[in-house]
């Protein structure tokens, strides 16, 4: 059994106080939707899936390479959406915006050696989002949905900046996902 990690960035805290604040609305609206925790939300760069434990430190290795260089990313918060769409939604989305282009960038440089231990690339662009809900069922309440879509769709702000990359594992239990850092790289 592997350890089941990703990649992410923590946000800032005007940015996750304002995420928390949407999410609670979000909730109360009565969507039947699986709200993700505030403090579990997070700009995943790249899911690795299970990895052996005697691979980590290479792993960390290859990860401290591919951010040589790599100063803070500015972003804010744009937007609210749904993928695929409104018709079928699975996940509800914030949208981010800032420093997208290098943020794609960086995701490509990170998965690339990665690829060695087995994590699948990613052939998508890279669409930097924050999940708020996931739905298990189709959506009953269009009208509702659509009514907390348009409430958000036009937000721009606040603005924050991700300075440190973390490695998290991730742990399923009864009362949903446990994250744990394994390493950080504060970015200069």
């Amino acid at each position: 059994m592997g350890i089941r990690s990703f990649l992410a960035f923590e946000l800032p805290g005007d940015i996750k106080s304002e995420v928390a604040r949407i999410s609670a609305n979000g909730q109360k609206s009565g969507l039947d939707a699986g709200w993700v925790k505030p403090a579990n939300i997070h700009l995943t760069m790249l899911f690795l899936g299970d990895m052996a434990e005697r691979d980590m430190p290479a792993i960390i290795s290859s990860i401290d390479n591919g951010l040589k260089g790599t100063t803070p990313f500015e972003i804010s918060l744009s937007g609210m959406g749904l993928f695929p769409d409104i018709k079928r939604p699975r996940v509800m989305w914030l949208g981010l915006n800032g420093d997208k282009e290098r943020l794609s960038a960086l995701r490509d440089r990170l998965q690339a050696p990665l690829e060695l231990f087995g994590v699948e690339q990613e052939k998508r662009p890279f669409t930097p989002h924050l999940t708020l809900a996931r739905f298990r069922k189709p959506v009953k309440d269009a009208a509702l949905l659509k009514g907390l879509i348009d409430k958000y769709s036009d937000i721009t702000g606040p603005q924050g900046r991700l300075d440190e990359l973390v490695l998290f594992k991730s742990e399923l239990r009864q009362g949903g996902s446990v994250y744990t850092k394994i390493h950080a790289w504060p970015l200069a």
